[in-house]
């Protein structure tokens, strides 16, 4: 794993030594690297990251404070590495839907798009509920410490929502609201109703969720099936009453 300066996210030890493939130390190094990241996300969830300190995670881990620092250069490292698959299943489905809506011409294919950037993000939040709670209760804090690793993965989405909505609205599948207003809008809806999940508010079952929320999200926002005259008034032209 490669860190924002091109290092790699592992400690130095770790690195310099990392064992032979399938040999005793790789396997203890990759035991110990779980068992210090499957401590932290506990206590991230629980606490919030600020609250954890890395004391705290190698108490939690049964390990001396050093070790963490074979593994990991600080916390921040640490929280990009439980991000990473996360980050992996979300920003493919991203690009993997602004491709398909750039080749969309009718409301079905762009109905398929939607529906399939559901389901990767359905497939996230089943593989890793923890980190992809961690993710939702962070994203919203200040950039500053280990939350800059969750913010940055915020804005990434964030950017992929805009330029998807911008790539509908050039074939004029959606209704003409500024893609930064409906990209976000949408974004915060996804992103609730996963904490909805995740914190077992009573919403139904979660496997009907894409759909429903794919449905729900493109009726409010594609442009309906009028005659050309509905449609110069929905776009503001034609004569006021």
């Amino acid at each position: 794993m490669v860190s924002g300066d091109g290092t790699r996210s592992g400690g130095v030890e770790a690195d310099k030594r990392p064992g032979r493939p399938g040999g005793r130390r790789e396997t203890a190094r990759r035991e110990r690297t779980k068992e210090l990241e499957d401590a932290a996300l506990r206590l991230f969830v629980e606490r919030g990251l600020d609250a954890v300190t890395i004391d705290d995670i190698t108490q939690a881990a049964g390990v001396a404070k050093g070790t963490f620092y074979r593994y990991f250069d600080d916390k921040a490292v640490l929280v990009d590495a439980l991000l990473e698959p996360v980050r992996g299943e979300l920003l493919s489905g991203l690009e993997a839907c602004g491709r398909a809506l750039a080749q969309a011409r009718g409301v079905e294919a762009m109905f398929e798009a939607y529906r399939a950037m559901a389901a990767v993000i359905a497939s996230a939040l089943l593989q890793y509920p923890s980190v992809v709670r961690l993710y939702l209760q962070e994203s919203r804090g200040p950039a500053v410490g280990a939350r800059r690793k969750v913010a940055e993965l915020s804005r990434e989405v964030s950017r992929h929502a805009v330029d998807i909505t911008r790539r509908a609205h050039t074939h004029g599948l959606l209704r003409p609201i500024r893609p930064a207003v409906s990209g976000l809008a949408v974004v915060g809806a996804v992103e609730r109703l996963l904490l909805a999940v995740l914190s077992e508010e009573d919403i139904g079952n979660p496997l009907e969720l894409p759909d429903a929320l794919t449905t729900l999200v493109l009726d409010g926002l594609r442009v309906p099936s009028a005659g050309k005259e509905g449609r110069r008034k929905l776009d503001g032209g034609g004569k006021r009453p």
